[in-house]
């Protein structure tokens, strides 16, 4: 009869345990939605002569380049998109999660001075994002650009390594987006 009764409640506690599924076996699925961003279109405008220059930067790969010149200040502005079937569009994901990016700026080959533009978005810590800057040549040679969208930093300085010279720095986070751009 003991046997019996454990047979039972063994029995008992698997049908609880199966009608406690829901048949569906499938790894549960994300609810918020990651949008991965494409493309880069970097708007550059001499401000002397009002010369405008666009760079795409597709998957990482800038397709043109920048022709910088000595003694010149330039408007910077940046706009990340997102690829939605076969075109790009801009988005607004970096402006709606101000506090959750930033933007540094690194040069290799030239001295390029940058300063976050009085209309940049300003984050809640009061630290300019970099969407829009400007950039000063000092000294004009070859070299690299390097952009990079910093996600989740832990902390920011916008004026790295100088209020005069606001390239910008963050400890912690993880790049969303790392771009290089050739200029001459």
């Amino acid at each position: 009869m003991k046997k019996l009764f454990n047979i039972s409640l063994l029995l008992l506690a698997a049908v609880l345990l199966f009608s406690c599924r829901d048949g569906n076996n499938d790894i549960p699925e994300d609810i918020h939605e990651h949008e991965e961003i494409g493309k880069v279109v970097v708007k550059v405008i001499n401000k002397s002569n009002g010369e405008e220059q666009t760079v795409n930067v597709v998957d990482g790969k800038a397709v043109e380049h920048l022709h910088l010149h000595q003694g010149d200040t330039y408007a910077v502005s940046l706009d990340f998109q997102i690829k939605h079937e076969d075109h790009y569009h801009s988005s607004d994901e970096i402006e709606k999660e101000k506090d959750m990016h930033f933007i540094t700026y690194k040069f290799a080959g030239a001295d390029i001075k940058v300063k976050r533009a009085a209309d940049d978005l300003v984050r809640t810590d009061g630290k300019k994002l970099g969407l829009k800057t400007e950039w000063t040549i000092a000294t004009a040679a070859a070299g690299k650009a390097n952009i990079t969208l910093v996600h989740g930093p832990t902390s920011v300085n916008d004026n790295f390594p100088s209020v005069d010279n606001q390239q910008g720095s963050t400890v912690g986070g993880e790049s969303d987006v790392d771009i290089f751009i050739d200029f001459h």
